[in-house]
């Protein structure tokens, strides 16, 4: 347990954290391969773990990596809204050269384009969800007063989820590299259960009487 509080704390403790955290969810909005959850997850685990237990106070601050998640999501949205807007066919192109997002825009952007501002929230935990919303936007032309609070709304609540799963593991498991498994674990299955709520179909309306 020592030696895994030593490990976590070392790979997260200083300030450097926050803009390795901010740098990695800015970008995952056009390389969703990068561990920008994980990133979190682990950074809240060591921090909730080592105030436990009264340990160093390099470790990141809950609130503030809250903070710090939060706003990149949001001016990660933004900066591939904006992108898109002006992207045309360059855009189509790159997006037909990344499978993922292709395999993402082909499953989710139907769903997407019909459920309006709150399956874009759902659509921040789903796997690659979030670049095809913001893309998607720009692509469509969106005024940003349509997109970009929900985006907000959507950045704060994977933010907390993310760090509220970290606090949980920190506190339940220790600051255990197991502790942080579980809970990337617990944030993949909620991707997967928001990608399956976006595309299940539409219920259909009851007939008049």
């Amino acid at each position: 347990m020592l030696d895994s509080l030593g490990s976590l704390r070392s790979l997260t403790a200083g300030p450097w954290i926050y803009p390795v955290v901010a740098t990695s969810i800015l970008l995952d909005v056009f390389l969703p391969v990068l561990p920008s959850g994980f990133l979190v997850i682990t950074a809240a685990t060591a921090a909730t773990a080592a105030t436990a237990t009264a340990a160093s106070p390099d470790v990141p601050s809950l609130l503030a990596l809250l903070l710090c998640a939060a706003t990149a999501s949001v001016l990660g949205d933004f900066l591939a809204y904006r992108l898109a807007r002006r992207g045309g066919a360059r855009l189509d192109r790159a997006i037909a050269r990344s499978r993922r997002l292709s395999l993402a825009q082909e499953r989710l952007g139907t769903a997407l384009a019909r459920g309006g501002g709150p399956l874009v929230v759902l659509a921040r935990f789903a796997p690659a969800g979030r670049s095809v919303v913001s893309l998607g936007a720009g692509a469509a032309k969106r005024r940003s007063k349509e997109f970009l609070p929900w985006s907000a709304l959507a950045g704060v609540t994977w933010a907390s989820y993310s760090v509220g799963l970290g606090w949980l593991g920190g506190q339940w498991l220790g600051a255990t590299w197991f502790s942080a498994g579980v809970s990337t674990l617990a944030l993949f299955l909620a991707g997967g259960l928001a990608a399956y709520l976006i595309r299940r179909p539409a219920a259909a309306p009851a007939p008049a009487s």
